[in-house]
């Protein structure tokens, strides 16, 4: 959850700063990751040329800051299953957004969630077993949530993973 959907204010020492000063060190150690969230201490110290204890300190801190938000599998969704992928735009009733997107939060087969600027509110991608589960998502599920005004549903054809490390 994210300090705008929550209502709660940003980071305590934020001191209204958006991103925390990251060094070249801790880059490097934030692309490790990404490329291989299991990478023991030792490799990644080795990697990016600290010691291990230099490697756990900075993944410490970098934890506790929020720049590392969590390790998480990357999971082929064909594969898993969910072979129908669509991005839902929705249209919500003027400031009910944070209900809105509390209860969509919630809709089985919502994978991202984001709150957008332009012609449209809401920007979801939606991963489904099959063209009827996505329909019943949609129609059912979305659109059953109190302010909800209107979708627009893009089916996603193909997609090629943009698997680009942080600079």
């Amino acid at each position: 959850m994210d300090h705008l959907s929550s209502g709660s204010p940003p980071l305590p020492g934020s001191s209204g700063r958006s991103a925390v000063p990251l060094d070249d060190v801790d880059r490097a150690i934030l692309r490790e990751l990404q490329a291989d969230g299991r990478i023991s201490i030792r490799a990644l110290a080795d990697r990016v040329s600290v010691s291990r204890s230099n490697a756990y300190a900075r993944m410490e801190r970098l934890v506790r800051e929020g720049v590392v938000a969590g390790f998480t599998a990357r999971v082929d969704p064909v594969r898993a299953g969910l072979g129908t992928a669509a991005y839902v735009l929705v249209n919500i009733e003027q400031n009910s957004w944070r209900t809105v997107t509390a209860a969509l939060r919630d809709v089985p087969g919502v994978e991202h969630l984001a709150f957008v600027g332009g012609d449209v509110d809401l920007v979801m991608l939606v991963r489904t077993p099959d063209n009827a589960s996505l329909r019943d998502v949609v129609l059912s599920r979305v659109h059953a949530v109190e302010g909800v005004r209107s979708t627009r549903t893009w089916l996603i054809f193909d997609e090629t993973p943009a698997a680009r490390p942080m600079p």
